[in-house]
């Protein structure tokens, strides 16, 4: 359940996003962010605040470890939305590498949505999303995440 403990702290973020998902497009838009993470219930909550001042937005993320499961359920609010996502992405980690599926809405259209989180030392993580409209036969990735601790 302690899955999350490396993120706790002041991190640093590199952020490349597909401009346009699932068009075939390939323009990239990169901006920086800062994250402040935190863990709550022994390991079994994990609670980051992110911002991105470039584009004058912020987020954060609740991840909630179910025992019974051995899996996690990550849900997203923004400020964009002023809401949290009601369907969270859930998964595990094996080792360093955490794989998260759920739901998502693109341009009005439902799609799969895949998180993978990858440590890589205490100092250092990266985070992806890829969407899926082909119900997971392909996967293309749209947003990076690269982390530094601070």
């Amino acid at each position: 359940m302690n899955d999350f403990d490396f993120f706790a702290g002041h991190w640093n973020v590199v952020n490349r996003r597909l401009a346009k998902p699932l068009s075939g497009s390939d323009e990239w838009d990169e901006f920086p962010g800062r994250s402040v993470a935190t863990r709550h219930f022994g390991g079994a909550a994990s609670f980051d605040e992110i911002e991105f001042p470039t584009k004058g937005t912020s987020g954060l993320t609740v991840r909630l470890y179910d025992p019974a499961t051995r899996q996690w359920s990550i849900y997203w609010a923004s400020s964009v939305t002023g809401a949290l996502d009601t369907r969270p992405m859930v998964g595990a980690f094996e080792g360093d590498r955490g794989v998260f599926h759920g739901e998502e809405t693109h341009e009005g259209r439902p799609v799969r949505c895949r998180f993978v989180w990858t440590v890589a030392g205490a100092d250092a993580a990266r985070w992806e999303q890829a969407f899926s409209d082909d119900d997971g036969r392909t996967w293309e990735t749209n947003w990076t995440m690269d982390f530094s601790r601070v």
